[in-house]
């Protein structure tokens, strides 16, 4: 795909530069915080206080370079003008000129609104303001002649255009020699003070004459640029804003979206050499007694190859000096937490200490339980550490963690309290890692004098392009095989019309003496509504099962801890028929002999969510199903997401699309990454200068490890002056 441009050679060993501490410059860096970039943006004209404040609350804009970086959503090209009568229902954007043939107020007060009709001899358009009517009768005339941008709707089958862009159609408007016009996002609040879209492009019109190529000096290596043929920087941030051609926008976009992939993949691959080379870490020596008996007596099935393949990954990094922080993902059911445990039993042979933190209390406990059973007839000291466990208990728990006679702790948050002391902590697991704060993860981290390995798991799978960027600084390791015997889950989409057939096949998996799970969405926003819908829920699903029949039990957040782990023993146990709950099932719960998961409003839940729901069942060896049930008015979204769930079991498949529909910024655990603030760059369409940025970053680091060659000054500066604007962490 990159054909001859890797033309860099992998010369040294990669290096670190760390974006956040006080380094030594050994070579002459530009001083990019005297730049005219740096002024306060009141000081631009045309702006003043007021308008400062405004920008600074709406837009975040406080700076020149801020102003520079409010990239346009959208370009109007005034040379292109459509005729109305082409307008149709598949019609978003549209420009169209003519003249206007009436106005007329309507309505009183909070409805008023304010149309007028526009001709162009093909037809008709209606144009409609709900704002800004004082303002908009000032410049608009009957019988004159406009040119009109703006988003077409239909209203009673006829075509309108809200708040349009409107201008005099001048002369030179009309004989086409016009620009691509910039449109920016700004506010109601903004518009109301006059820094409508237009004039924000006048703002920065008037900033782009102020700055020189010094302004916007060059932070590509001037090979990487040669190689790909970017446009220099300066030239495409002027033509990112007002470019004369599509053409030439088309170079600037590509030029910095690289830009932003390539400047996130250099600093993440500081982070990464600064771990592989300089950070401490504990040495687990030898694979001994412990794991050699558990693996060869004990362990209840043969591992898959990707099992095998990973704790090969994990024995390497734990062998050397350097601390391991690995990310393994796995789909649901794929094995990780038996990985984790063969794990801990090599820290345990080497006389340290390893934790296992979960995010509920009912997966901790399940894990406390799986991983006690599994390690019965060994001497291994396990214990478990949660916010209800007993004062008395919990003082001797600690007592034999502080002398080392707890070999596993497997806990909550409970875990990461200061008194909670290890004797020689080595390994610090984390399952389901986006449900920590990196505040929370970096106290279980700060538990030992030597950082201990860290390996956090997820059974979300994340996509590669993701991954690259969100977790960059991590190794990854991917199980991508299920244990042999499972059967993948038969998932099927049913309307609100055909529940009766649905619970007639539950009923017919109960009688084969299986289980099935209901699950109702949880709203964030109310509890009360929440609660009230999922005991709605509950009193329909006994109406289709009745008591002295049917066993049923409840799940739920609100519910007290032990009446929540009694329901659930009763459910594991098969002393009820159904569950009841709301996502609080969502991770972790295994039930083999559960069969059925029905997902009611399953419209409600993202593709990830829908996933980790399914994973609930198919975890033995017999046929399981999944039942999406929905009203029959749907969103096309969510005809997109039960379609995917229909067609595929594949958690990586899921997850790229899920990347798709949602963006970045919605899936779950990369919002506190920090790394994903891309304003151009698309990790769904721009995948080719994802992979060529990685590439570079890579070739770049590797024969100059702290960028202390001339060719990589502007890099190495640019980055200097983007410190502390980014929040780093270590764990992930």
């Amino acid at each position: 795909m990159l054909k001859t441009y890797f033309k860099i050679k992998l010369l040294a060993p990669v290096c670190w530069l760390y974006i956040h501490s006080d380094i030594c410059l050994q070579t002459s860096v530009i001083n990019y915080s005297s730049s005219i970039l740096s002024s306060p943006i009141e000081y631009l004209k045309g702006v003043g206080p007021l308008k400062a404040d405004l920008l600074k609350k709406e837009l975040g804009i406080f700076t020149f370079e801020d102003l520079l970086s409010h990239y346009p959503l959208r370009y109007i090209d005034r040379t292109k003008i459509d005729a109305i009568a082409g307008i149709n229902p598949q019609t978003e954007y549209i420009q169209v000129a003519g003249r206007i043939t009436g106005i007329e107020i309507l309505g009183q007060r909070s409805s008023k609104r304010m149309v007028a009709w526009l001709e162009d001899g093909t037809g008709m358009i209606e144009l409609t303001w709900f704002q800004g009517i004082h303002w908009v009768q000032k410049m608009l005339h009957e019988g004159g002649d406009y040119l009109v941008y703006g988003k077409v709707v239909f209203f009673n089958g006829r075509p309108q255009i809200t708040h349009p862009e409107i201008e005099l159609f001048t002369p030179e408007l009309k004989s086409g020699k016009s620009f691509l016009e910039p449109v920016y996002s700004t506010t109601e609040k903004l518009k109301a003070k006059g820094l409508n879209a237009r004039q924000i492009a006048r703002l920065t019109s008037a900033l782009i004459p102020l700055l020189s190529e010094k302004d916007l000096y060059e932070n590509i290596p001037g090979d990487v640029l040669q190689a790909l043929n970017l446009m220099p920087r300066y030239e495409a941030v002027i033509n990112i804003h007002f470019p004369k051609s599509f053409e030439i926008y088309e170079q600037a976009a590509r030029r910095l979206k690289f830009e932003e992939f390539f400047l996130a993949q250099v600093r993440m691959g500081m982070i990464r050499g600064r771990r592989h080379r300089k950070s401490r870490g504990v040495v687990f020596e030898k694979v001994g007694e412990l794991f050699n008996s558990f693996y060869n007596d004990y362990l209840p099935f043969q591992l898959t190859g990707a099992q095998k393949r990973v704790i090969k990954e994990i024995r390497a990094d734990t062998a050397k000096a350097h601390q391991m922080n690995r990310l393994l993902q796995g789909d649901v059911g794929s094995g990780k937490t038996i990985v984790a445990l063969l794990v801990m039993l090599i820290a345990a042979d080497n006389n340290y200490q390893s934790c296992l933190m979960a995010p509920t209390e009912i997966l901790a406990q399940q894990h406390f339980n799986n991983i006690k059973n599994l390690l019965k007839d060994l001497p291994a000291g396990i214990a478990l550490l949660t916010g209800t466990t007993k004062q008395a208990e919990r003082r001797l728990i600690l007592e034999e963690l502080k002398k080392g006679n707890i070999h596993i702790l497997v806990g909550t948050h409970a875990v990461i309290e200061d008194v909670v002391q290890f004797n020689n902590l080595g390994l610090v697991v984390i399952d389901e890692q986006h449900r920590f704060g990196v505040a929370q993860r970096a106290k279980l981290w700060a538990k030992a004098e030597v950082p201990p390995h860290v390996l956090v798991m997820t059974a979300t799978p994340i996509p590669r392009t993701l991954a690259m960027t969100a977790y960059g600084d991590l190794d990854y390791s991917i199980i991508n095989e299920l244990p042999p015997g499972r059967q993948p889950v038969i998932t099927v989409h049913r309307y609100e019309t055909k529940r009766a057939s649905v619970m007639d096949f539950v009923k017919t998996e109960i009688k084969r003496g299986r289980q099935a799970f209901f699950v109702y969405p949880l709203i964030e926003e109310s509890e009360k509504l929440s609660y009230e819908d999922l005991m709605q829920g509950y009193e329909q699903v006994k109406s289709f099962f009745p008591e002295h029949k049917y066993s049923i039990s409840m799940v739920h957040g609100k519910m007290p801890a032990e009446q929540k782990d009694v329901n659930m023993q009763r459910f594991k146990s098969g002393d009820t028929h159904i569950l009841v709950g709301t996502t609080v099932i969502e991770v972790g719960i295994d039930i083999p002999n559960a069969s059925v998961m029905v997902i009611e409003s399953s419209e409600k839940f993202g593709l990830s969510q829908l996933h980790q729901l399914r994973g609930r069942v198919g975890r033995g060896s017999d046929k399981s199903y999944c039942i999406l049930l929905t009203p029959y008015k749907l969103s096309n979204d969510a005809k997109e997401r039960l379609k995917i769930m229909c067609a595929t079991n594949d958690g990586f498949k899921i997850a790229e699309k899920d990347l798709e529909l949602r963006g970045p910024g919605e899936i779950e655990g990369t919002r506190q990454s920090g790394m994903l603030n891309f304003k151009l760059a698309s990790l769904v369409n721009d995948k080719d200068l994802l992979d060529a940025s990685k590439f570079y970053a890579d070739a770049v680091l590797s024969a100059d490890e702290e960028l202390i060659k001339p060719e990589n000054t502007g890099l190495k500066s640019f980055l200097l002056s983007q410190k502390g604007k980014t929040v780093w962490s270590k764990i992930s």
